[in-house]
């Protein structure tokens, strides 16, 4: 099926026009959405709050440029960035809805270990208090995390005669980071050192073997604080294949769904059914997914800017308006 098929395919009988204010939506009956040619992506990350290579003003800069209609930043276990977010939307005239990317310890009862799956929260109040509190636990634990893995690393070096990194090195790494710690800012430094010559040998080599475990946020308690906050969650690239994804338990689509059907659909109001990594296979099958269980359907290319992914993902226009208050 070709991609104009699937927006054939996709689009309910009454497409939507998104008004470049706020979030107010206007219908329109005689559109296509050929013809409204909105450009919307509902997953972005920067280099201010999260990993991302680009700060948040050159993020919006950017989607001006690239004439992006609605956005959301989505940046790992961070709304420190949503309130320059709004305000930045409102300057270049981009319609925006608040975000965060969450990831989540999940407990799958037929695998020995507890695998991690990302869930992407959605139009919360970004000064709920008990979202607030939750993601400053999860900040602190994530520096806590980064000196368990030097520490890891440093019984790696002993063994290969490598100089053993000092405060100073925590300290550096520390420094170079702008949003939230995690292991691409020490893959980063492992690069600088000349440790490694690039991010997939610091991670094949070291940091998947040094790796500690992140925050134990539950599934539960994820929904239970977007919910909370007024807001909605929904489960992020299910099968991606190069990511944090279901596809650690199962690479059959049918498995992951049933999978989603009898332990999260309780938690989730929505999947995200168009991914830069997605092929047309993953995005069908989970469309016809969220029809079934009445679910959003949500979309974005996860851009972290290197490279440049930003509105290249083509969504359906009616997605926008899912998100109607």
């Amino acid at each position: 099926m070709t991609l104009n098929e699937i927006l054939r395919y996709t689009q309910n009988d009454t497409p939507f026009f998104h008004h470049c204010e706020g979030l107010r939506m206007t219908m329109s009956n005689k559109r296509t959405v050929k013809e409204i040619g909105m450009k919307i992506d509902l997953h972005i990350h920067t280099k201010t709050c999260s990993d991302g290579n680009l700060s948040i003003e050159e993020v919006f800069q950017e989607a001006k440029n690239r004439k992006i209609t609605l956005i959301s930043i989505t940046d790992h276990d961070s709304i420190d960035c949503q309130e320059r977010a709004i305000a930045l939307a409102r300057q270049y005239g981009i319609s925006y809805i608040t975000g965060v990317e969450l990831n989540v310890t999940f407990h799958y009862p037929n695998e020995g270990e507890a695998i991690s799956l990302d869930f992407l929260g959605y139009q919360f109040d970004i000064g709920n208090q008990e979202l607030k509190n939750k993601l400053q636990l999860i900040k602190e634990h994530r520096e806590i995390r980064a000196r368990q893995i030097l520490e890891k690393l440093n019984a790696e070096f002993d063994k290969e005669g490598i100089e053993r990194f000092t405060e100073k090195d925590l300290k550096n790494i520390q420094d170079s980071v702008d949003g939230v710690f995690g292991r691409p800012h020490i893959a980063n430094y492992l690069i600088e050192k000349r440790i490694v010559k690039d991010k997939q040998e610091a991670f094949d080599k070291y940091l998947v073997k040094c790796d500690v475990p992140k925050y134990p946020l539950s599934l539960a308690e994820a929904s239970k604080l977007i919910r909370n906050a007024g807001g909605i969650l929904v489960h992020a690239h299910p099968n991606d294949p190069n990511g944090t994804s279901l596809v650690s338990i199962t690479h059959d689509l049918a498995e992951q769904t049933k999978i989603i059907e009898e332990y999260m659909l309780e938690y989730i109001d929505g999947v995200e059914c168009w991914h830069s990594r997605n092929d047309v296979k993953t995005t069908m099958h989970y469309i016809e997914f969220a029809k079934k269980h009445g679910l959003l359907m949500t979309g974005g290319s996860d851009c972290h800017q290197k490279p440049m992914l930003m509105g290249t993902v083509v969504i359906p226009d009616w997605v926008a308006a899912q998100f109607r208050r």
